[in-house]
This record gives structure tokens, sequence and C-alpha cells, in this order.
């Protein structure tokens, strides 16, 4: 059960995950021992998986997106998970129900690279058949 503090906490991590611990506790009216503590506690019992990186939509408007549904073999399924994990390019992978299994992101900076990704999906052994749709425009996100 997390407390109110916990969920403060989390709050400024999500807006910047690089905020200092000090910063936090300047933030939240706790000491920085009681700050660390917390975070402990937070990663120990797995509310706090990792920090990551939010890219500037300066960035990402400028790469080419697109959403590619994948058919594939049923006990080939982990197996193609974990190759396409590894694509730099491939940045969701999500399991879906109805004709096919897999949706995939693609974020390519041309479009001969998301060609070239495209290729390399399709190839993958156990791989089916695909879908793909570039991303024209994002008319709303949250």
């Amino acid at each position: 059960m997390l407390t109110e503090k916990d969920e403060e906490l989390l709050s400024i991590l999500r807006l910047n995950a690089r905020a200092s611990v000090s910063d936090i506790a300047r933030a939240t009216g706790v000491s920085r021992t009681a700050i660390q503590n917390r975070l402990n506690k937070l990663e120990n019992n797995n509310v706090i998986k990792a920090y990551s990186v939010v890219l500037d939509s300066a960035y990402t408007s400028g790469l080419i997106s697109s959403n590619v549904s994948l058919k594939v073999k049923p006990n080939l399924r982990q197996t193609i998970c974990i190759a396409l994990r590894k694509v730099h390019q491939i940045s969701h992978i999500h399991s879906i129900s109805g004709e096919y299994d897999l949706l995939v992101t693609i974020q390519a900076s041309t479009l001969e690279k998301l060609s070239e990704v495209l290729n390399m999906v399709c190839s993958t052994e156990g791989v089916e058949r695909t879908n793909s749709a570039i991303i024209l425009d994002t008319i709303f996100e949250r």
C-alpha cells in the first residue's frame, strides 16, 4: 500500500526521473534520508522497476512511425518477441486479440530505414503475415 508521500514522490519522478534526492526532499518536505528509504522500498517492492528517458517531441516528430500487426506461429511467439526486442527502432510490442497476434510499433528516421526494419521483421522465423500502417499524424495523446 502506497502512502500519500509515496504517490507524491512517484509524481515528481514521472515528471523528471533524474530529480535528485535533495530536490525531492525539498519538494515534499521530507528529509533526504526518508526519501532515500522510500525510494529503496519502492524499488525493492517493484513499484519502481526502472528509470527512463522521455524523448522530446521536437525529436520524435521527425521520426516516421508505423504500427505493424504480426500473425505468428504460436510455438515461436516468445522467440520472435525476444528477437524483436533487440531491434532499436521497435518501441513497443503488444500482444493483441483478433486476427493478428502481436502489434509492433517501429520508429525510424527515414523511409529507407523503416523499410529495412520492416523487411527484417517480415523475415523473422515464425512470422507468417504482417500488416503495416504508417502513422500520418497524432491527433490525441495522453
